[in-house]
């Protein structure tokens, strides 16, 4: 049979990394995971045991499309907790991950041919997703000064239907402040265009809160996951904040495209919402992590780098030691054992230039992982001299 033009979609790069790390463990290695964003812990203790009960008492079928009432409830209770903001439950719709979120979002709020302004390096499944939905992601290459965040002027000139910001960002760690995200949403909202917020790694904060898009206007897409807060990533489980008027045609996508999300996950992912104690320990975790990374990194040579806000990665500029970041990227994991992630994924123009390294595994393995790294720089004569890295 032949191929749709909306199927080419490029590779995700990551993928191909786990696949060749795998590969490597599986031939009696031990590597290091700095590639993928997935914390090392498992999903709660109570969403386990949550689910446990539930398999014995309920045949766990089928759920109303935008999600049991009641984890939809304790959704819109959480923005009450973590910004102060009064949701209606009859807004959220939970979404089989946040890339079913994505997929929902994007049928719902776009026509074929419309364009989407994003900022570059961003999370790749973003433009793959439009471009199989036959739209146009329009990629703005970030500036280093603007933390490679999109600001307004960088949306000036453009034709657009819309704009995407995810903040903490996926590769670079980086927030935007309630001024700059208020200014994007004007901006956007000047131009008639839909805005839409990626806040999966909210919660995964260090030196303040993130902020988000409800905290300034009702007219907005939130999409959101249990996958890295609450430690959920296999499990398929997200949401969707969207206005009122737009919920009765997301639902009816939801009704055609996934039934339901996965009844199992919902009832895990409600109770793993009040697993603070626990959840909060794995916080205590990415921050030490983040301590070693913004430490060892520079002293390995990678020093070219900005303190990530949230998230639990740290994206380097190597454009002084390659020209080609998946051919190192591939020699570190063939010669150091350690895997991370090409910036390829994250910005096709300037990727070949940068490196992704992902600190949510366990403390010991990024120290690990920080002294193979800095043995491998040293032999290729790529380590600084005493006292020349600052991040």
């Amino acid at each position: 049979m032949q191929n749709s033009r909306r199927g080419g979609v490029d590779p995700f790069i990551v993928m191909d990394v786990m696949e060749a790390a795998r590969q490597a463990e599986e031939a009696g290695r031990h590597i290091i995971h700095m590639e993928v964003g997935q914390p090392g812990t498992p999903a709660p203790a109570a969403a386990r045991d949550a689910l446990a009960r539930a398999m014995q008492d309920d045949a766990l079928g089928y759920t109303v499309a935008l999600g049991l009432p009641a984890l939809r409830a304790r959704i819109a209770k959480l923005y009450g907790e973590w910004y102060d903001v009064d949701l209606d439950p009859g807004r959220v719709v939970v979404t089989p991950g946040s890339s079913g979120g994505f997929i929902l979002a994007f049928s719902a709020l776009f026509d074929a041919g419309d364009r989407i302004a994003l900022g570059a390096p961003g999370y790749p499944s973003y433009r793959q997703i439009m471009k199989a939905m036959d739209l146009v992601p329009v990629e703005v290459q970030t500036r280093a000064e603007n933390r490679l965040q999109l600001v307004p002027g960088d949306l000036e000139g453009l034709d657009y239907q819309g704009v995407m910001v995810a903040s903490p960002a996926n590769p670079s760690g980086t927030m935007l402040g309630k001024a700059e995200l208020a200014a994007l949403i004007d901006c956007a909202q000047g131009q008639g265009a839909s805005f839409l917020s990626d806040e999966i790694y909210h919660g995964i904060e260090y030196e303040q809160p993130a902020v988000t898009a409800l905290e300034i206007s009702d007219d907005v897409c939130v999409i959101n996951s249990f996958s890295k807060y609450f430690s959920m990533t296999g499990w398929r489980a997200g949401w969707l904040v969207l206005p009122q008027a737009n919920i009765r045609q997301v639902e009816r996508l939801a009704q055609n495209l996934f039934i339901c999300p996965p009844h199992a996950s919902q009832v895990a992912a409600l109770a793993a919402m009040d697993a603070d104690e626990e959840l909060q320990a794995n916080m205590q975790v990415y921050r030490q992590n983040r301590a070693l990374m913004l430490e060892g990194l520079p002293k390995a040579g990678f020093d070219r780098i900005a303190p990530p806000d949230g998230a639990f990665y740290v994206y380097a500029d190597v454009s002084h030691l390659t020209d080609d970041s998946r051919a190192f990227a591939r020699e570190i994991l063939d010669q150091a054992g350690v895997a991370v992630t090409p910036g390829l994924d994250f910005d096709p123009l300037r990727g070949s230039g940068t490196l992704r390294f992902s600190y949510a595994r366990a403390t010991r393995d990024i120290a690990e992982g920080l002294e193979r790294l800095r043995r491998f720089m040293a032999e290729r004569g790529f380590a600084p001299q005493a006292g020349d890295a600052n991040p």
